[in-house]
């Protein structure tokens, strides 16, 4: 039984057995424990990054049962589901929204599980308590980020209030090739995606996967150079720590992979993903030259065309980009779960997401119109 458990916080996944964490992380790469890992190790959270890792474990005889990534966040960088006009509110009011709970997977807008465990009873306990300590700590309000849609029905019986996103997907069809799949789409977007392949074909540039096991500390320097240089082309800082990609590559091999594009042996451009076995999810891409259509071709091409070949049955694009529809991307909905201390913000907050809820719903139907296949069911 589930009351025998003692509950726990981790302040670093160090202090947990990989095999036993991953037993019941399941197979999802952004989920490993050698992810979570390698960003806390990196330094890229922890320390004075604004991430503070406080895991929540359930424990019974020294196994974990059930757990949640949690951590205390003193900003909301890095999440991809926006409370900054909360924070703000908060801020006009006087009062204090940082720090704040999170679970989440740290700069990954991937959904997926944050209620780990075999058993419903061990995962209902630790979301009890966890829940019951959130509410005697005194801060502003806890988070839970892009978790299952099974999940957002427990959260939302639990008392926290849903909110809904979009991204986009590319789904697996059984398709042959990516001329299968191109036949799939009307006239005018596969002969869009024809000529977008052909302009990127032009450059000439020779393009190779490599996974963990294959990528070298050059072509990760390589890689973190593309990385940093689009965010400095968006005037922003980086997540990430340069020593990141290589320690991931080594922890995770297999979970890894980088496509990088060359030009007589010297590489111009990457693109980063993660993989396992249902899915490559698109992460960050980055170029050392401007080159007309490299960033269609490395980022959702070539990555539809892997998973073609590799058998995946879906390729997640990332957070927003609606220009994802007309590349064969569909749009699926994303949930998040949020609880508000002060009672009066939490009516605010409530009606604020019944009000999203109708444009998000809305905003769906206009995606539905605007399909790229031929026939509109998918």
């Amino acid at each position: 039984m589930s009351e025998d458990a003692d509950f726990a916080f981790v302040s670093s996944l160090e202090q947990i057995d990989p095999a036993q964490w991953n037993a019941l992380a399941g197979g999802q790469a952004c989920l490993t424990h050698a992810f979570l890992c390698a960003l806390e190790r990196t330094g890229c959270v922890g320390g004075d990054t604004g991430w503070l890792p406080r895991h929540a474990t359930l424990w019974r005889n020294n196994e974990l049962i059930a757990a949640m990534p949690l951590y205390l966040k003193h900003h909301s960088y890095g999440e991809y589901v926006f409370d900054w006009a909360w924070a703000d509110a908060y801020a006009r009011n006087g009062l204090e929204y940082y720090p704040k709970w999170l679970s989440a997977l740290p700069f990954c807008p991937i959904p997926g599980t944050r209620l780990l465990g075999h058993q419903e009873a061990d995962r209902k306990k630790l979301l009890r308590e966890v829940l019951g300590y959130v509410g005697d700590s005194g801060l502003s309000s806890f988070h839970v980020l892009f978790p299952t849609e099974a999940e957002g029905h427990s959260l939302g019986d639990a008392g926290l209030m849903m909110r809904h996103g979009v991204q986009f997907h590319w789904h697996n069809r059984d398709y042959t090739d990516f001329d299968h799949f191109l036949s799939q789409l009307n006239h005018d977007k596969r002969k869009k995606i024809r000529q977008e392949r052909r302009r990127a074909s032009a450059h000439g540039l020779e393009l190779q996967w490599l996974d963990g096991h294959h990528a070298d500390a050059d072509d990760w320097a390589f890689f973190y150079r593309c990385y940093a240089t689009t965010y400095a082309l968006h005037r922003s800082t980086p997540y990430l720590t340069p020593d990141f990609f290589p320690a991931l590559g080594r922890a995770l091999p297999d979970g890894v992979r980088l496509l990088l594009a060359r030009r007589d042996g010297q590489a111009v451009a990457g693109a980063f993903y993660l993989c396992d076995g249902e899915a490559l999810y698109g992460r960050y891409w980055g170029a050392i030259e401007q080159l007309p259509f490299l960033h269609f071709e490395l980022c959702y091409y070539q990555a539809i065309d892997y998973c073609i070949k590799h058998g995946l049955k879906r390729f997640e694009g990332g957070a927003q980009g609606e220009h994802k529809l007309s590349r064969g991307l569909e749009p699926v909905i994303t949930r998040s779960a949020h609880w508000i201390a002060d009672p009066r913000f939490r009516d605010a907050v409530d009606r604020f997401l019944d009000q999203e809820s109708t444009g998000i719903q809305f905003y769906l139907d206009e995606l539905s119109e605007r399909t790229p296949f031929r026939d509109k069911t998918g």
